[in-house]
C-alpha cells in the first residue's frame, strides 16, 4: 500500500500577534544591550579594588608602582577593636589599618603595648612580625609552646563572662572545621572517592531506566496496589481499637465536650477518634479504588510511554549527556553575572567614613576627607575616631543608579540561564521526535539527531525561545523585588499589608510554575512544528486541555518513578560508601579525619546525576505524549489499540497551513513526504 502525505508546515507568520521578524529585531536588539551594558560596566569598575586589600587611606596592598608595592598584607593596629558592634554596620573595622610586608608574630593589645613602652621604648618591636596571613590579612595565629596550645606567645583568654579559659577550648571548637579540611584537598579524597561513587551511580541510572522499559508498569501497579492493601490494614486497626474502647468506661466523651488539650494522647482514648479515623480511611479507599477503575486505561497509556521513553533512550543514547552542555552554558551564565557585578560594585570612588567605638560621638559614620580631617572639630569633639575608607561609592553620575544596574544584572542573568533550559528543552524535543515520526525505526531516525535538533533550535529558533524565557524571566523578577519586600516589612505591625505581600508571593508562585509547565510544552510544539511561540503555546495548551485527565495521570506517574529512582540511587551509593569508610566491605579505605566528607561528597553528586539523566527520561514522555496527542488529534480514524507507538501510520502527518506561507524548518522535514 501507497500513503501520500504531507511534511509539517508551519502556522502562518502573518496571523501571528508576533512575527519571526519582530522576534529577530528582539533578539538583535537584546544582545547589542547587554554588550553596551556590559562595556559599561567594564568601563567605570575597577576589579582591582576586590583582589587587593585597602588600607585607611584608600590605598592599595601590593599594587605595582605605588608605596605598597611590596607590602601585601593589611594589619589591624588594635584587632580588639573590630569585635565592636559597629562592624555589623559600617563593614569596617574601627582602627586604624595599614599595609606591611610581613605580618609580625606576637600577640598583644594597644593597652599592654602602651604598659611595656613606658618601661623600655624597644618594645615596639613588636611590629615586625604579629600572626600568620589570611586572605592578606593579619590575624591571630595557633601554635603550641612546649607541647601547649597557644595563640603564640597567650595560653589563655577571657571568654567575655570574666572567666578564664585554656586556647585549647577554643581549638575543639573549630576542630571540627579545620579537621575537615585536608580531606577536601586529599586527591585521593576529593578526585578519586568520588569520580568512582559517580561512575557507580552513572550505571545504576543507566540501568534504571533501561528496567523502566520491562518493569515500569509492575513497579507502578505493586505501588498502587500496595498503596491499598496499607489503608485497608489502617481501617482494620482503626476499627478494632474504636471497638477495644466501647466497652470501656469514659471513653464516650466527644471532642466538644473534652475541648482543646495539648497532650495529643488524650484524644487517641476516645471513640470519637477512631471512628473518625475509620471513616476517613474507608473514603480515601473508596476514592482510590474508584481513580484505579476509571483511569486504568489511562495509566495504562502512562506506563505505554514511560517503556517507549526507555526504548526511545536507547535508540539515542547521546541524549544523556546533553545536561553537560546546559551544565557549561549555565556555568558562562553564572560567569557573567559574577564579573558583571563585581565591576558595578567597584565603579564608584574611594567612600571615607568616622569611625569610633564609642556611641556618643555625633559624627560617627559620617563622610570625612582624610586630608584634612585632623585639622578640622571632628577630632576635638571625638577622641579615638578617625577617618577610614569605608567602600567604593562615590556621587558619580553613573553610580547614582547602581541599583538599578544591578537589578538590570540579574535580570539579565535570569534571562540567560531560562534561556540556556529551553535551548535544552527544544533541543532533546527535536530529538525525541525524530524517533516518533519516523516510519521504520532506526532506519528513518537521522544519523544525529541531537546535533541537528541542536542546529536546528540555534538557527531558526532562538527568536522564540528567547521570548518565552523573557515571560518567564519577568515573573521571576517579580517574585525576588516581593521577597524584598517581605524582607523590609519582616518588623512592620501592619498585618494587612503582610496578608496581601503573601497572598501576591503566592499568586506568583502558581504563576511562575503554570508559565514552566506552557513553556515546556511550548517549545516541544516549536521543535517538531516549527511554530512562533505565541503559536506553539496556544496549540500546545488547546491539546493539553483536551488531554487534561492523560496529562495529570502521566505527570504524577512519571514524576513518582523517577523519584523513586532518585531516592534509590542516591541512598544505595550513601548506604555502599557508608560500608566502605567503616571497613565492613573487604577494601581497605584511607586513613580520614571525617569520612563524611566524601561521603556526602558522593552523595550529592549522585543525586545529581540521577537528576540529570531523569530530566532528560522526563523530556522524552512529554515529547512523546505531545506526539501522541496530536497523533489522536489529527488522525482519530487511523487509530487501532496497537499502533500509537511506531506504527505504519505513525509518520502520517497532514499540512496544517498553506504551501503559500514561509516556513522555518521543523523535525518534519528529515523525513520524506512520501510513504510506501
Amino acid at each position: 500500500m501507497t500513503m501520500y502525505a504531507k511534511s509539517i508546515t508551519l502556522a502562518p507568520w502573518g496571523s501571528a500577534f508576533i512575527t519571526g521578524e519582530h522576534l529577530n529585531c528582539l533578539r538583535l536588539t537584546v544582545t547589542d544591550l547587554i554588550l553596551l551594558f556590559a562595556s559599561a560596566a567594564w568601563a567605570h569598575g575597577d576589579a582591582k579594588k576586590l583582589a587587593y586589600t585597602t588600607d585607611s587611606n584608600g590605598d592599595f596592598c601590593g599594587q605595582k608602582n605605588t608605596r605598597n608595592e611590596k607590602k601585601n598584607n593589611l594589619f589591624y593596629f588594635n584587632i580588639l577593636k573590630c569585635a565592636s558592634p559597629t562592624v555589623l554596620t559600617s563593614f569596617q573595622c574601627p582602627t586604624r589599618q595599614f599595609c606591611v610586608s610581613v605580618c609580625p608574630d606576637r600577640f598583644l593589645t594597644f593597652i599592654d603595648v602602651q604598659k611595656k613602652h613606658r618601661v623600655d621604648r624597644s618594645s615596639w618591636e613588636y611590629y615586625r612580625q604579629y600572626c600568620k596571613p589570611v586572605l592578606k590579612r593579619c590575624f591571630p595565629d595557633l601554635s603550641t609552646i612546649n607541647g601547649i596550645l597557644a595563640l603564640k606567645n597567650r595560653t589563655t583568654f577571657i571568654d567575655g563572662t570574666g572567666s578564664t579559659r585554656n586556647i585549647a577550648d577554643l581549638q575543639k571548637a573549630v576542630g571540627v572545621f579545620t579537621g575537615s579540611f585536608p580531606d577536601i584537598f586529599n586527591p585521593y579524597v576529593c578526585i578519586s572517592l568520588p569520580f568512582s561513587g559517580l561512575f557507580l551511580a552513572m550505571i545504576s541510572s543507566l540501568v534504571f531506566l533501561w528496567f523502566l522499559k520491562y518493569t515500569a508498569g509492575t513497579i507502578l501497579w505493586f505501588f498502587v496496589f500496595g498503596v491499598v492493601i496499607v489503608i485497608l490494614y489502617g481501617i482494620w486497626i482503626c476499627y478494632r481499637e474504636y471497638k477495644r474502647l466501647l466497652s470501656k468506661p469514659g471513653t464516650g466523651d466527644t471532642f466538644y465536650e473534652i475541648g482543646f488539650h495539648s497532650d495529643l494522647r488524650v484524644y487517641l482514648q476516645l471513640r470519637q477518634t477512631w471512628l473518625a479515623f475509620t471513616i476517613m480511611l474507608c473514603i480515601l479507599e473508596v476514592c482510590i479504588l474508584l481513580a484505579i477503575l476509571f483511569l486504568r486505561k489511562r495509566i495504562q497509556i502512562a506506563v505505554a510511554l514511560l517503556k517507549e521513553g526507555s526504548r526511545t533512550i536507547g535508540y539515542i543514547p547521546c541524549s544523556l549527556l546533553y545536561p553537560l552542555v546546559t551544565f557549561f552554558l549555565i556555568s558562562i551564565c553564572i560567569s557573567y553575572w559574577i564579573v558583571i557585578a563585581v565591576f558595578l560594585a567597584t565603579s564608584g570612588k574611594a567612600v571615607f567614613k568616622v569611625l569610633n567605638v564609642g556611641t556618643n560621638c555625633k559624627y560617627a559614620n559620617e563622610t570625612c576627607d582624610p586630608q584634612t580631617f585632623y585639622s578640622t572639630n571632628i577630632s576635638k569633639e571625638c577622641p579615638g575616631a578617625g577617618c577610614h575608607f569605608a567602600f567604593y561609592g562615590g556621587k558619580s553620575i553613573f553610580y547614582e543608579y547602581i541599583l538599578i544596574f544591578q537589578i538590570f544584572n540579574a535580570f539579565v542573568f535570569l534571562w540567560l540561564v531560562n534561556f540556556s533550559i529551553a535551548l535544552g528543552q527544544c533541543t532533546l524535543a527535536g530529538a525525541f521526535a525524530s524517533y516518533y515520526w519516523a516510519f521504520q525505526k532506526p532506519k528513518d531516525i537521522p544519523s544525529h539527531p541531537l546535533s541537528a535538533s541542536f542546529g536546528c533550535a540555534l538557527r531558526y529558533h532562538t527568536g522564540s525561545l528567547a521570548f518565552g524565557s523573557l515571560i518567564l524571566t519577568i515573573v521571576q523578577i517579580l517574585r525576588v523585588m516581593l521577597e524584598y519586600l517581605n524582607h523590609k516589612l519582616k518588623d512592620s505591625k501592619s498585618k494587612s499589608a503582610k496578608f496581601i505581600l503573601c497572598c501576591f508571593k503566592c499568586c506568583f508562585w502558581c504563576l511562575e510554575k503554570v508559565l514552566k509547565f506552557i513553556n515546556r510544552n511550548a517549545y516541544i510544539m516549536i521543535a517538531i512544528y516549527g511554530e512562533n511561540f505565541c503559536t506553539a503555546a496556544r496549540n500546545a495548551f488547546t491539546l493539553i486541555m483536551r488531554n487534561v485527565v492523560r496529562v495529570a495521570v502521566l505527570d504524577k506517574v512519571t514524576e513518582f518513578l523517577l523519584c523513586m529512582g532518585k531516592l534509590l540511587i542516591s541512598t544505595s551509593m550513601g548506604i555502599l560508601g557508608f560500608l566502605f569508610f567503616t571497613k565492613k566491605l573487604p577494601v581497605t579505605p584511607p586513613t580520614l579525619n571525617y569520612y563524611w566528607v566524601p561521603l556526602l561528597m558522593i552523595i550529592f553528586g549522585s543525586y545529581l546525576i540521577a537528576h540529570g539523566f531523569f530530566s532528560v527520561f522526563a523530556m522524552c514522555v512529554d515529547t512523546l505524549f505531545l506526539c501522541f496527542c496530536k497523533y489522536l488529534q489529527d488522525l482519530p480514524f487511523l487509530l487501532s489499540g496497537q499502533i500509537f507507538f511506531g506504527g505504519v501510520y505513525a509518520n502520517v502527518r497532514f499540512s496544517l497551513a498553506p504551501k503559500s506561507h514561509r516556513a522555518r524548518p521543523s523535525i518534519a522535514s528529515f523525513y520524506p513526504k512520501n510513504v510506501s
